[in-house]
């Protein structure tokens, strides 16, 4: 495979893996198509033009020689460490999940898709919009002064194939994690728990000290209404979501990880808040896109914290 047929496999993985719809998330593509056309010429020049095809601007290619890729690297947080260390094992590419260079700079941009996903489960729309775009504005300014490209030009200068892939990856997740609570419909807190600690990745990070936890709520509270709208979106919403989800019916929400300021809006709402585990939940997301390229022939070597686990023969 190429890097460009790998981020593209990426992109349509994370579309198939969606909690929206496909046709939700074309509707947006074409809503976006409809505006650039309205740019004039100058606006246009710093119009960013995968926005017109990639969903998931905070997925990105930062580097690609054009090279066939036999053998990756992957992990959580790449730098120039694990970029110097991939050049080292002789790797052909290294890809990153969290975001860096304009992947990074566009992290605010899918965090509408928490929005979407709140009004699936009873949130008014204009109220979840309203709040999401005060968080939504908040994340970009707490990104602008960040230095994006250190890692993207380490790449460069290494002449190392890079990319990332962030939302596509969290949608994977919460569709994993969304089919499993379905499956085996907890009606108890610690049910939950127990459900989460089977899970391969949540299990070596219970080893590692790091396992599924409840922040608030108690173990034998009843769920209620369980919701994953914590797993995908870029990073977490607002905290006066909370009420709202509290209002819309929702008892139980599973999220990767929760500020303190998260934390007590949920506890003051009522809601359990179970957190399934940050790292962990991200290699569970990239494992199971890694299990794609292992099917195509690919080496993969994890790196940068990523708890590899293998689904391939396994049911």
């Amino acid at each position: 495979m190429t890097l460009r047929q790998i981020y593209k496999l990426a992109i349509e993985l994370g579309i198939k893996n969606d909690l929206r719809s496909r046709e939700e998330v074309e509707k947006k593509l074409a809503r976006i198509k409809k505006e650039y056309e309205r740019l004039d010429k100058k606006e246009k020049s710093f119009f960013d033009e995968e926005r017109l095809v990639n969903p998931y601007m905070d997925s990105r290619i930062h580097f690609d020689s054009g090279k066939k890729i036999k053998k990756i690297m992957a992990g959580i947080d790449i730098d120039a460490a694990e970029l110097l260390i991939a050049k080292e094992l002789g790797v052909d590419a290294v890809i990153a999940h969290h975001p860096v260079g304009k992947g990074l700079s566009y992290l605010d941009d899918v965090m509408h898709l928490q929005a979407d996903v709140l009004a699936q489960y009873g949130v008014p729309i204009n109220i979840a919009e309203s709040l999401m775009r005060t968080r939504i504005e908040e994340v970009s300014r707490s990104v602008n002064p960040i230095n994006h490209f250190k890692p993207t030009m380490a790449a460069e200068n290494l002449k190392m194939n890079f990319i990332n892939v962030h939302t596509p990856a969290d949608n994977m997740v919460a569709t994993f994690l969304k089919k499993l609570i379905e499956k085996n419909q907890p009606e108890y807190v610690d049910e939950i728990l127990t459900i989460l600690e089977e899970v391969p990745e949540y299990a070596e990070a219970k080893r590692q000290g790091v396992g599924p936890t409840l922040f608030s709520g108690n173990k034998n509270n009843r769920t209620g209404k369980i919701v994953v709208t914590e797993i995908t979106g870029g990073t977490e919403g607002s905290p006066k979501l909370y009420e709202k989800m509290s209002q819309a019916g929702i008892g139980t929400i599973i999220s990767m990880h929760q500020s303190e300021e998260h934390r007590k809006e949920a506890e003051k709402a009522h809601i359990n808040a179970v957190i399934a585990g940050h790292i962990s939940s991200d290699s569970i997301g990239m494992n199971l896109f890694l299990d794609e390229l292992e099917k195509r022939g690919i080496e993969i070597i994890p790196c940068s914290g990523l708890i590899r686990y293998s689904r391939i023969g396994k049911k």
